[in-house]
């Protein structure tokens, strides 16, 4: 793996909050080597392992976005939702910030027909066909379908494959998802609050999963590294 440097700087940790932790009678036992200090009856972060598993987190997504792979990115809290979609966007990795559909991996040929249904709706509304059809019942019924369907899908909809790395930004709120990743064996990037539990990923980032800010800084730094691992791979 690439050794890089990151640029990720503890005092800028400290103010996007990413380490305030959860309260201390809420905490997961083994995060005890990840905890800096109990702080008003809350944990907090050692921030100095936070950089060092972050950066460990970039140099990987470099390595993989400079050989073509693909990612995912998770985050299914509500107020995530518009973060998650505007910076995967941006590093052009597949997305998912609505509800995790059970077996959106595991069960990859019940999606592919999912995301066939969806590009075939998509393209009937874009050319105009669903608003021709003779039956208004019909349409009615296809317009759910497109409207249900871009809600779970509009992130993956060019997914043609499982991804290579899935990066889940809250273990608690998306375990589904971490779940069927280890099912099969993808790897996983995954911000750990201290109540979750630092085993489950391949490389778990402690970090405050309650804050958007905290959210946002981690993920900056992902997609930055994936951002110029795409561009050395653009010029290879």
């Amino acid at each position: 793996m690439t050794r890089r440097y990151w640029n990720i700087n503890l005092e800028e940790m400290m103010k996007a909050g990413v380490h305030v932790g959860h309260k201390i009678k809420k905490w997961n036992p083994k995060m005890a080597p990840y905890i800096f200090v109990k702080w008003k009856g809350i944990h907090i972060t050692n921030l100095v392992r936070t950089a060092r598993f972050l950066s460990e987190a970039c140099s990987l997504v470099f390595d993989a976005a400079s050989s073509g792979k693909e990612f995912l990115i998770v985050g299914t809290k509500k107020k995530a939702a518009y973060l998650v979609a505007r910076t995967a966007r941006k590093a052009r990795c597949h997305f998912v910030n609505k509800k995790w559909l059970g077996g959106m991996l595991t069960n990859w040929s019940t999606t592919e027909r999912r995301l066939q249904k969806f590009r075939y709706l998509r393209m009937e509304q874009k050319t105009g066909r669903l608003n021709r059809l003779h039956k208004k019942r019909d349409a009615a019924v296809m317009k759910r379908q497109l409207s249900g369907l871009q809600r779970y899908l509009d992130g993956i909809k060019y997914m043609t494959g499982l991804p290579d790395i899935v990066i889940i930004l809250d273990q608690h709120e998306d375990y589904k998802a971490l779940r069927e990743c280890i099912t099969l064996g993808i790897p996983t990037i995954c911000l750990i609050d201290t109540n979750d539990d630092p085993d489950l990923a391949d490389i778990s980032i402690p970090a405050n999963s309650v804050s958007i800010v905290s959210m946002h800084f981690i993920l900056k730094k992902l997609v930055f590294a994936i951002w110029e691992g795409r561009f050395l791979y653009k010029k290879s």
